[in-house]
């Protein structure tokens, strides 16, 4: 099938290749000529033959509502607008009914996979009408990893970012959890070599993970982290999560407070954010802050 694909940045990038290499047509766009396949949205909708996807992959926000306003005013009846960012769900229900004024179908896709998705596949977890999700399956086919797992119709419009939401406040609790057993591990005297404790648990452990690998994998590029400043960003996810909790009254201890830690690493060097930092970079590619 075709594609349009508008953000071609550290995911965009990777997802314009994933979805090339199993036989589809992608025309991409993005602010960055050096990257783009066309100069504009109005040619890349021009080159897309109808029924036209185009799969919005720019940050959350304003960025994403731009342009989504702009494809209502360029598409067509019976098109259909992907949303793979990481935008709160509350916004896809805007976005859905905005595009469906015009007749253009609406999806929402949550994307993990990171820098590792070129190779590894993403998973995916979407959101919207079975006639739009099937005019966008064989892309979703295409990003997918091998086998029979790593992509849902989690539901109705929202579902896949709000899925994707709960998905990365998980994510936080468990990169907490790694980071504070690497703190006590690297405090006492007794235990000498923390990275290869570290790399043990890679086989045979209830808590082998992809993370720790991760974790293995930067503190073999800098055993004790001492390179990094132990400060971390948050994406604005997991504060969604806790949000999401709070309306909904289902307890989340771990998530709330791997957030709220997240909080405190901005006041003071956190020995703990040091390996938060090096794993956001690890999956992600999102930036340190080195001393």
């Amino acid at each position: 099938m075709e594609l349009g694909l508008v953000g071609l940045g550290k995911m965009g990038g990777n997802m314009r290749e994933r979805i090339r290499r199993a036989g589809h047509t992608v025309i991409g766009y993005d602010r960055n000529a050096d990257l783009a396949d066309v100069h504009s949205l109005e040619e890349l909708v021009g080159k897309l033959s109808a029924p036209r996807v185009v799969w919005v992959m720019v940050p959350a926000g304003e960025p994403t509502q731009s342009t989504v306003d702009q494809l209502a005013e360029l598409l067509e009846p019976g098109d259909v607008v992907v949303d793979g960012g990481n935008s709160r769900w509350t916004d896809d229900e805007k976005h859905a009914e905005e595009l469906a004024a015009k007749g253009i179908g609406f999806v929402d896709c949550g994307v993990s996979g990171g820098v590792w998705g070129l190779e590894n596949g993403y998973a995916l977890m979407y959101g919207g009408d079975a006639e739009n999700v099937a005019k966008v399956q064989p892309v979703f086919d295409a990003l997918k990893p091998e086998g029979d797992f790593g992509s849902v119709h989690a539901g109705k419009v929202g579902a896949g970012h709000f899925a994707k939401m709960v998905h990365n406040g998980i994510e936080y609790a468990m990169m907490q959890a790694y980071a504070e057993g690497w703190e006590l591990l690297e405090k006492v005297d007794s235990v000498t070599d923390v990275r290869e404790v570290f790399r043990s648990w890679q086989e045979g452990t209830v808590i082998r993970s992809w993370l720790l690998d991760l974790a293995v994998n930067a503190l073999d590029e800098d055993e004790h982290l001492d390179g990094l400043r132990g400060y971390a960003q948050d994406s604005g996810e997991g504060r969604w999560t806790v949000e999401a909790a709070i309306d909904n009254a289902v307890p989340l201890p771990a998530i709330t407070a791997s957030l709220f830690a997240r909080f405190a690493s901005r006041q003071a060097d956190s020995p703990q954010m040091k390996m938060i930092a090096a794993l956001r970079n690890q999956f992600g590619g999102h930036a340190v802050e080195k001393k």
